[in-house]
């Protein structure tokens, strides 16, 4: 089973350019035949490819040094030299491009794109043969071009899991449970802290048409955002969901500042995190004293704010589930109502800017290195 990986770190190198060719035409009885040196070809280029069939790096894990082929080398006769073939890396959508040194972002592919092409370095060019400096005045140049080097650069690779939803929670709040019980996932459920140990995604089917993705991060502890307990290292899976779906242990001492102290590690995290919409779920209220706890948290979280639905549910003994989701759906069906107009203005700018740059084959295969015999 290939492990879950959201981050690599990769060298890439685009092709060298061939050199040009110096060679003279030599037949019977043409013993001064003029240049025809042929022209390098051009090195190939690095190219990243998001596709939606995946889901990890893991892939890039075991190709650390990516390098498209060189182009080759012109020979006499005109000929010139063959295109180094580009190398095109596929990426799972939600992945940033990261420069490994500085961090900065060069390329930040959003959550739902699908078969978005960035060309990131181009290719040497080759050189000119001898043929291109032939002139009146010097008939047998002897001369040729060598062909430009490629260019190579360390990048970071990160990924946030692609989802419409993001279920937060302290650790054994339920939110795994909840996600077996909505969704086709099946993650690990067992009574201690950080059973989940990588962010699960489940599919909550509404309909023929419709299909919502939920994402179950593993659990948040005061701290997280300064690096406690697991850290930030998956905070970031929810900086791209369009919601977020709190889940309240109301069968813990901690249930009255559990919402607060969530929120708190969120806004530690940044990313705009506490601005998301939300809901709140108060779990596990078949416990005794745990519904009147439910009502507190209800109470307290509306009185700051009464748009925030707080819906007191056991996701064990089924209470409530229907109400949970059905408030789940509603919020993402506006979610999407709300961010699609801005969706077509952005995919069709960078269409109309990606036409302008390249064509790219959607034929050619994908290829790592040693994927040729």
């Amino acid at each position: 089973m290939i492990q879950f990986a959201d981050e690599a770190t990769i060298k890439v190198s685009s092709g060298k350019g061939g050199n040009g060719c110096a060679s003279f035409r030599r037949e019977k009885y043409i013993p001064n035949g003029g240049p025809n040196g042929g022209d390098g070809g051009r090195g190939g280029d690095v190219i990243f490819c998001v596709k939606r069939n995946l889901r990890t790096l893991a892939h890039l894990r075991f190709h650390p040094i990516l390098k498209a082929k060189n182009g080759g080398d012109g020979q006499g006769w005109n000929r010139y030299g063959k295109d180094g073939e580009d190398i095109i890396i596929p990426l799972p959508p939600g992945s940033t491009i990261k420069d490994a040194e500085t961090g900065e972002i060069i390329k930040d592919f959003p959550s739902d794109a699908e078969d978005e092409t960035f060309l990131f370095l181009k290719g040497g060019n080759g050189g000119w043969g001898n043929v291109h400096f032939k002139s009146s005045t010097n008939q047998a140049p002897r001369n040729a071009n060598p062909g430009q080097p490629g260019q190579e650069r360390e990048l970071r690779i990160e990924l946030s899991v692609m989802a419409d939803v993001g279920l937060v929670g302290f650790p054994n709040a339920g939110k795994s449970s909840l996600l077996d019980l909505f969704t086709n996932a099946r993650p690990k459920i067992a009574p201690y802290p950080f059973t989940t140990k990588i962010p699960n995604l489940g599919v909550l089917h509404v309909d023929d048409e419709k299909d919502f993705i939920i994402a179950d991060i593993p659990g948040i502890i005061e701290g997280a955002s300064e690096g406690a307990g697991l850290g930030v290292r998956f905070l970031k899976h929810i900086s791209r969901t369009q919601a977020l779906l709190f889940m309240i242990d109301c069968s813990d001492d901690n249930y009255l500042d559990a919402y607060h102290l969530l929120l708190k590690e969120l806004d530690g995290f940044g990313h705009d995190l506490t601005s998301k919409p939300r809901i709140v779920l108060c779990n596990k209220i078949d416990v005794e004293g745990a519904m009147e706890r439910a009502e507190e948290v209800k109470a307290k979280i509306n009185s700051e704010d009464p748009d925030i639905p707080v819906i007191p549910v056991s996701v064990a003994c089924r209470q409530n589930m229907d109400a949970a989701r059905k408030e789940i759906v509603s919020l993402v069906d506006k979610m999407n109502e709300l961010k699609k107009p801005v969706m077509q203005e952005e995919l069709k700018s960078e269409k109309t800017e990606f036409m302008k740059s390249r064509s790219v084959d959607d034929s050619m295969e994908i290829q790592f290195p040693g994927s040729e015999g």
